[in-house]
């Protein structure tokens, strides 16, 4: 949520941003908010005059009953002043509903680095990594790969479950573990620390993590209940500290959230419908940190660089762009995005989200922090990225399968493996 500061001091910076995000449909909001701020501020200046007469008013009251004399018509008058109060009262709660209402639907401000563009073809890349791996041999999907090797099932999947959901098997399970082992090992030795959150949140702190009205129709809801299933962990990290006073000296704080995550993929109908690359189900190891201000943009470029690091390790070609406007969500001031290499399309795919979103979801969440008890309190700025996914082992499976239809397992990962090198009928 934005500092109703902006809309009383400087609203044109908010229509500003409003405008590159290509978000026009919004600029109504910004004058509602301007006259509901104002009917709210007016309102309780009237309030605060109402209630000295009212005080006064007890006060002679006081003084007359003290003399024995009649206080008839000031008890008339504190009866009119109460009753006058209870309506400017009832004007403050609705104009504060209304303000509050289009401050929680209004986006972040954009950081001043992101590129302005239409949809993700404007996308900005910042660099890239590696080289496409050269095959001898014309390479396959990894869905073809996987049902050839006997390690995936979709069609006994969607008998039960629908579309978009898979029974993987064998030792693609083990990889996908060992996937999951392997980033948490890394953020650990990094300073991050585990956490393995609920998978279910109720709607007041979903609604603090996250605009529902841009991201609910993403998010599971579990019928007859205030509970969602959690679309990632950063969303339960995040709200973890709501309502709380951090300690200055004790950040950043960061986080390594592993969990599964629970999608509907609303709008991606007739997308990535072949294959487990874009499913209703999947885990995630997400990176999560709480950070003051000046530190969030350097560390913003730590995160990122983490999930490089990651993906290095394990040989995945990629590149790192610069989200533009048009493919910004409403919560993040800046977000780059990791897109590994996938042979079979010739493209790159996503990968990895990483985010700023400032102050954006601490004012949302009231998670403040301060370094002396007598010091006022600030707002932490939050930061997410994601480290790996499942989707790291369909990377995997198209870029180090062999001619025999094996597939080779990145060196980091035998560890984790039990022995087993390759993915392999046995």
């Amino acid at each position: 949520m934005l500092d109703v500061k902006l809309i009383r001091e400087t609203p044109d910076t908010i229509r500003a941003d409003l405008k590159k995000r290509g978000m026009l449909d919004k600029l109504p909001l910004v004058d509602s908010a301007i006259e509901a701020d104002s009917a709210w501020r007016a309102a309780k200046a009237q309030a605060e005059a109402l209630r000295h007469e009212l005080n006064e008013a007890n006060r002679v009251i006081a003084e007359l009953a003290r003399k024995k004399q009649p206080i008839q018509a000031e008890q008339k008058k504190v009866a009119e002043f109460s009753q006058r109060l209870d309506a400017f009262a009832k004007v403050q709660d609705e104009q504060e509903r209304v303000l509050e209402g289009i401050m929680m639907s209004l986006p972040n401000l954009l950081h001043e680095s992101v590129p302005v563009g239409k949809d993700d073809s404007e996308n900005v890349t910042v660099r890239t990594w590696g080289e496409p791996h050269a095959f001898d041999f014309t390479p396959k999907d990894h869905i073809e790969v996987l049902a050839a090797l006997g390690m995936v099932d979709m069609e006994r999947a969607a008998k039960i479950s629908g579309a978009r959901f898979f029974f993987l098997k064998g030792d693609a399970v083990k990889l996908e573990h060992a996937i999951m082992r392997y980033a948490v090992d890394v953020l650990s030795a990094k300073g991050f620390v585990p956490v393995e959150p609920p998978f279910m949140m109720r709607r007041e702190p979903y609604g603090g993590v996250t605009d529902l009205n841009d991201f609910g129709p993403v998010i599971y809801k579990v019928e007859g209940e205030d509970l969602y299933m959690i679309a990632t962990s950063e969303h339960p990290l995040v709200a973890m500290h709501s309502d709380e006073i951090l300690q200055g000296g004790g950040l950043p704080l960061k986080y390594c959230g592993f969990s599964p995550c629970f999608r509907v993929e609303a709008g991606a109908h007739g997308k990535d419908t072949k294959g487990i690359f874009r499913t209703h189900q999947f885990y995630k190891v997400e990176q999560i940190a709480f950070a003051r201000p000046e530190e969030s943009w350097p560390l913003h470029e730590q995160l990122i660089a983490n999930a490089e690091e990651i993906f290095q390790s394990l040989g995945l070609h990629y590149r790192v762009v610069n989200v533009c406007t048009g493919d910004m969500g409403s919560v993040a001031a800046k977000k780059y995005d990791l897109e590994a290499w996938m042979p079979v399309q010739g493209k790159f795919r996503e990968m990895v989200s990483c985010s700023n979103c400032t102050d954006y979801q601490s004012r949302r969440l009231k998670v403040r922090f301060r370094d002396k008890q007598s010091e006022a309190t600030k707002l932490v700025h939050t930061l997410n990225s994601t480290a790996v996914t499942t989707r790291v082992l369909v990377a995997i499976v198209e870029n180090f399968q062999q001619k025999d239809g094996s597939v080779k397992i990145p060196g980091p990962l035998l560890p984790y493996m039990g022995g087993t090198a390759s993915l392999a009928r046995r």
